[in-house]
């Protein structure tokens, strides 16, 4: 009796698992979608062997250029955000989603001013995730700090804790968004280093690739691990540095001429 009450169950796993395989995706209730994701292009997890991180030359960092915000923002759908009719324009400034932003630096002993891209640092040793209540803020193997909006409960803990203002808390509901970068309202997020590209076995970030197409080449990505990549060469050939180095956070963006 036993015996053929499992067999139906068997079979409804099975099609339901066939359903997923095939299609990428099954409803399993009224307005509920269970999706299945590859999580790199050869089936192999991330590993520490690996830390991604940039070098930005802040000499080369076009005053009033703002491509890398662009590609940001176009890579992960936040261009598609516009501000809700009838908000302030002060108040929608402070609260729009920014994953990278431009900002000007004076030092105050020479007063050189720098213009940079300021987006999450990746930090070795991140405030975010130490403050998260739920585990949403983690750092991948690969030195990626990133947000889990699943188990995210909006609680913030993690902006006050950050340094460089580098999160953004999204208000409302997303009507539009990318399939490689979903968002939803109630949820921190910030710069991932396009871990999605990395992932499908992409060796470059949105921002770098723009930066380099417009012919200024500020920033330079790759591996900090591997003494023969770009970044690794770049970052022995000139001195560098991290921004808040008295937080001894081992920041993977790291900056020169500033």
């Amino acid at each position: 009796m036993s015996d053929c009450k499992q067999q139906p169950d068997m079979k409804r796993r099975e099609f339901l698992s066939n359903t997923v395989v095939a299609a990428g995706a099954v409803t399993v209730a009224p307005g509920v979608l269970l999706t299945t994701t590859e999580a790199k292009a050869d089936g192999k997890g991330v590993s520490s062997n690996t830390r991604w991180g940039m070098l930005i030359d802040t000499n080369k960092c076009a005053d009033g250029c703002t491509s890398c915000v662009s590609a940001c923002d176009k890579e992960n759908g936040i261009d598609l955000v516009k501000k809700p009719e009838g908000h302030d324009d002060a108040m929608w400034e402070q609260q729009r989603p920014q994953w990278i932003r431009k900002v000007k630096l004076r030092d105050t002993q020479s007063s050189v001013v720098s213009n940079l891209p300021l987006m999450c640092q990746h930090c070795e040793h991140p405030p975010c995730v130490d403050v998260c209540p739920t585990g949403a803020s983690f750092k991948r193997a690969d030195g990626i700090v990133m947000v889990d909006r699943h188990i995210c409960i909006g609680c913030r803990y993690c902006m006050m804790a950050c340094p460089y203002k580098a999160r953004s808390f999204i208000h409302a509901d997303v009507a539009e968004q990318v399939v490689n970068s979903p968002r939803g309202k109630g949820c921190v997020e910030s710069c991932n280093l396009c871990a999605h590209r990395l992932d499908a076995g992409q060796g470059n970030t949105a921002c770098a690739e723009a930066c380099a197409k417009d012919g200024h080449n500020a920033i330079v990505f790759g591996d900090l691990k591997d003494p023969n990549s770009a970044v690794s060469k770049a970052l022995k050939s000139q001195p560098s540095r991290q921004l808040r180095e008295d937080l001894m956070l081992n920041t993977g963006v790291r900056y020169t001429n500033v």
